[in-house]
């Protein structure tokens, strides 16, 4: 070796930069994993608690940060009238609606039923309140959900609907009618009237919305 250039020893400056660059970058890369998968924990975890969040305070959030509908169409002698939801109705205009419901059990369910050949839940919801309060509600549960407050089943009174979900939408409607009851369209029964506290229902109820207020 030409004595002018040395073989280069381990203090050599250039010597140190090759043993100790890859140990960085080996170093660098190991924090990398490191923090990619903490993240990744993290997400998990975030994700095992809103999973474990019962059902009604998920639907509950979901529900609130949509945009509600405040207001709704009442028919009148002289034409479809505007009128802010919870809409005042007479205590004999409610039981009007209570026996409108008895009158209606045991009536089939049909799928996109709306009349007494039979219904499905939304279209009993909405026959019930256009005979009993004149009231034009949506046709379907998912947009009648966005209709009035959101209120919980502790907080809900005779009247109010009450929604049930299959997964995290909405696929099932009824009218409270107190004391932990409720009437709806079953499929299998057809219009009846069920605990709220039942099984089923218990594990998937969703929300109540308030669509009316008795005087």
């Amino acid at each position: 070796m030409n004595p002018e250039y040395p073989k280069p020893t381990l203090t050599d400056p250039m010597n140190e930069i090759v043993l100790f660059a890859p140990k960085r970058a080996k170093t660098t890369g190991l924090l990398r994993t490191a923090a990619l998968l903490a993240i990744s924990c993290l997400m998990l975890a975030l994700g095992a608690c809103q999973s474990a969040r019962p059902l009604s305070d998920r639907m509950e959030s979901k529900y609130s940060l949509k945009k509600r509908k405040t207001s709704i169409s009442r028919l009148r002698p002289q034409g479809p009238e505007r009128c802010d939801v919870p809409v005042q109705v007479s205590e004999r205009a409610f039981r009007a609606m209570l026996d409108s419901i008895e009158e209606t059990k045991g009536v089939k369910y049909r799928f996109g039923g709306t009349t007494t050949e039979g219904f499905d839940c939304s279209g009993f919801v909405q026959y019930v309140y256009s005979q009993s309060f004149q009231m034009i509600l949506p046709r379907t549960s998912t947009d009648l959900a966005l209709l009035g407050p959101l209120i919980r089943r502790d907080r809900l009174q005779p009247g109010d609907l009450v929604f049930f979900a299959a997964g995290d939408d909405i696929s099932h409607v009824g009218v409270y009618l107190g004391n932990k009851q409720f009437a709806h369209a079953s499929t299998r029964a057809g219009i009846s009237v069920n605990a709220l506290y039942q099984s089923y229902y218990n594990t998937n109820f969703a929300f109540g919305t308030r669509v009316i207020r008795v005087e």
